[in-house]
């Protein structure tokens, strides 16, 4: 049920959101060197790895770790890479990969590939077993500033409670938290 629930969701969310995307796609090439979409390496269901597209909100030359460690990130961003990303607008291309079943609308969000500690922490209590998603239980009780164990807790307790409900739920407050930008440091 809830692959079927991904695929009609994505499906109908592609075509309400089309013009956005063509446009957002636009203004990435016109105001940045480079490809439009960044394909990052991510920790997916059973600790595969994954290419999870976003709109481009960095520079080329930046590093391919987590923002939070880099020590100044803003000199890294493009001219509109941190309204892509306080608009969340940088996620409309994982649409494709919930599309091709590598993600959910909601599970844990998918671990960069070098974030060794949140992958053996996720691993141990099997939250690993699940469909990373787009938006989880964890991003709206925190987002960005949680640290790692408490955001493995959260996805700890999605992972019992999971329902279609719950979802819905999640789903909803992730919309509330992205118009009122919370919890988005870049």
């Amino acid at each position: 049920m809830k692959r079927v629930f991904d695929l009609v969701l994505a499906l109908l969310a592609s075509l309400v959101l089309l013009i956005p995307i063509v446009l957002v796609s636009l203004f990435v090439k016109l105001t940045s060197q480079g490809p439009v979409i960044y394909w990052s390496d991510r920790v997916g269901r059973h600790n595969k790895l994954f290419r999870m597209p976003k709109f481009r909100t960095m520079r080329i030359d930046t590093p391919a770790i987590a923002t939070h460690l880099l020590s100044n990130p803003e000199q890294f961003l493009t001219p509109i890479g941190s309204f892509l990303r306080r608009s969340s607008l940088d996620e409309l291309p994982q649409l494709w990969s919930i599309l091709r079943g590598g993600m959910s609308f909601v599970g844990p969000r998918p671990a960069l590939f070098n974030q060794d500690d949140l992958i053996a922490l996720r691993t141990h209590f099997g939250v690993d077993q699940m469909t990373p998603g787009l938006t989880g239980w964890a991003q709206i009780n925190g987002r960005d500033e949680l640290p790692i164990p408490d955001k493995v807790q959260l996805d700890v307790e999605y992972m019992k409670r999971q329902s279609f409900w719950f979802d819905l739920k999640i789903i909803f407050l992730t919309f509330l938290k992205v118009l009122k930008k919370d919890g988005i440091t870049h």
